[in-house]
């Protein structure tokens, strides 16, 4: 399901589309987010430096971590980063978000700053500046990609630290500008939910078409599993509104993580969505058998005569006389009752002395 995501990051949006985007949320019980981070950027990042994306670049917008951090992951997943610089930029949010630093190398009270020199870095200074921002990231994917219809992808590793330093309507308005930009292909970021209320996260989930849920295995296991192991929740909304509910569980193995399909848990999902009535909408096989023996209307079926079904049209006496003479046979064989009705005055209706149920075999 994860490779799903990816796959779907991949083929990014169609032409007139906003670019794809995705949500992947975690919490302090599950703080699995970042590890699912690293590896849908890696696995994007594989799919582009060979070219099998429609992106051809993918900007990494980093607030949480580190440019050697950046370039330590790259080298421990096998991407040459020598050649990064032909489809990475990364836009440094993280070393001096507010531009503290600048001032004082300014004064001469530090040196300047150290930068990974094997990555293409470009520095912001202000992260509150948002439409400076935008610009940075959109400079960034041009470098890479060149002007036209080629497009390119971009990452944001935390918004939670976007939000710390302004708006909710501030973010949301620069996520949406790229989504609607030309030549963005696709874009994906990392929310800590559990830090934020139900408005900011059905925002950032609103603005998704797929919503990635970093959980843990249950609330009834102990800690210690709960951070070597988890569930990942997925839900991809398709062009046609419907929507794609997938569920895997994952391990962490040395920074590492291993997804394993669930099909057992899919199922009880699907079981779930299933409204829960007070009655029993399946049958027991006694309640099959019992209804099996139930005869039908105008059926009349016994041991030793055909089968006679009343088609609307003749009487049951007229039926009975075109059967066969073996059947009129027994049937004369067997004594019946008689009831004979006499109209008490001639000023009822000339057929209301007729049996209304005469077509029953009662």
């Amino acid at each position: 399901m994860a490779d799903a995501i990816c796959r779907v990051l991949r083929d990014g949006a169609l032409e007139g589309e906003h670019a794809t985007s995705l949500t992947i949320n975690d919490s302090v019980d599950s703080p699995f987010g970042p590890i699912v981070f690293d590896y849908i950027f890696t696995q994007l990042s594989s799919f582009i430096s060979s070219e099998k994306s429609q992106s051809r670049g993918i900007v990494l917008v980093s607030f949480a971590r580190s440019p050697s951090s950046t370039a330590e992951l790259l080298n421990t997943r096998g991407t040459d980063i020598a050649t990064s610089h032909q489809w990475l930029s990364v836009l440094d949010c993280y070393t001096d978000p507010l531009g503290w630093k600048e001032q004082l190398k300014e004064r001469g009270a530090i040196k300047t700053p150290s930068t990974e020199a094997s990555l293409n870095l470009n520095l912001c200074k202000d992260v509150r500046n948002l439409d400076d921002l935008f610009s940075q990231i959109l400079v960034l994917g041009k470098g890479l990609v060149g002007e036209g219809k080629t497009r390119f992808s971009v990452a944001i590793d935390s918004v939670s630290e976007m939000l710390r330093h302004t708006s909710l309507s501030s973010v949301s308005s620069l996520i949406n500008k790229l989504r609607s930009h030309a030549q963005v292909s696709s874009i994906f970021w990392l929310l800590h939910s559990d830090l934020h209320d139900i408005k900011t996260t059905s925002a950032f989930e609103y603005m998704s078409s797929m919503v990635a849920n970093v959980k843990p295995l249950s609330t009834t296991t102990n800690a210690e599993q709960n951070y070597k192991k988890g569930q990942f929740h997925a839900s991809l909304k398709r062009r046609n509104g419907r929507v794609r509910v997938m569920v895997e569980e994952f391990s962490n193995e040395q920074s590492q993580i291993k997804f394993t399909s669930m099909s057992a848990v899919e199922n009880a999902i699907t079981q779930s969505l299933v409204p829960k009535v007070q009655f029993n909408m399946q049958l027991s096989d006694k309640e099959r058998s019992d209804r099996a023996k139930v005869v039908l209307p105008f059926e009349h079926q016994e041991m030793d005569k055909s089968v006679q079904i009343y088609d609307g049209r003749k009487s049951l006496t007229e039926v009975k006389h075109e059967s066969n003479g073996e059947n009129l046979k027994k049937q004369e064989e067997i004594e019946r009752g008689e009831i004979i009705y006499f109209r008490d005055s001639d000023d009822e209706m000339p057929d209301s002395d007729e049996d209304p149920d005469d077509d029953l075999d009662i």
